[in-house]
C-alpha cells in the first residue's frame, strides 16, 4: 500500500505538488490512488488524503468508508484527519511523522479520541525513511 503511495507522491513531486500520495484500500482492493493536487487545482483542500476518499466514497457509492484502510506517505494533518474520522475509516497507515500539523499521533491523535463518536487505528513509520526523504529532497529543491 505505502508503495503504491509512494508512486502517487513522485508524480506530485514531478508536477511540482509537495509530494505526498495516498491510497484507499477495502476488501484487498485499491478503490482509490491520489496526490496532492493544490497547486494545479489552486484548492487548499486538495490533498492526496481528500482526493483519495471522495474517489472511494463515489467507487462505493457511500460516504461511510468502515473497511477502508488508507495509507499515505505523510502523517495526516488536521483536516485530513477530521476528513478520515468524517468517512469512518477503519486504519491509517503512514510512512513520515509530520512534527508541524501532524494529527494522527504528532500534535493530535485524532483516530484515538475517545470524546469522539469513532475512532480508527493508526500504524505509523511505514517505510517512514523513503517517504521522509522524498519531502526533504523536494523542501531542498524549492528552497
Amino acid at each position: 500500500m505505502i508503495g503504491l503511495a509512494l508512486e502517487q507522491a513522485k508524480e506530485a513531486a514531478a508536477a511540482g505538488e509537495v509530494p505526498v500520495g495516498a491510497v484507499v484500500v477495502i476488501d484487498g482492493q485499491v478503490v482509490a490512488a491520489r496526490r496532492n493536487e493544490r497547486e494545479f487545482t489552486n484548492d487548499p483542500t486538495a490533498h492526496a488524503e481528500l482526493l483519495a476518499l471522495r474517489d472511494a466514497a463515489e467507487h462505493v457509492g457511500n460516504w461511510r468508508l468502515e473497511t477502508a484502510t488508507m495509507a499515505v506517505t505523510l502523517e495526516p494533518c488536521p483536516m485530513c484527519a477530521g476528513a478520515l474520522f468524517s468517512a469512518r475509516v477503519s486504519r491509517v497507515v503512514f510512512g513520515a511523522d509530520d512534527p508541524k500539523a501532524g494529527a494522527c499521533g504528532s500534535l493530535y491523535n485524532i483516530g484515538a479520541d475517545q470524546r469522539l463518536n469513532h475512532e480508527f487505528a493508526v500504524t505509523p513509520g511505514v517505510r517512514a525513511a523513503e517517504c521522509g526523504a522524498l519531502l526533504s529532497k523536494f523542501f531542498a529543491s524549492v528552497r
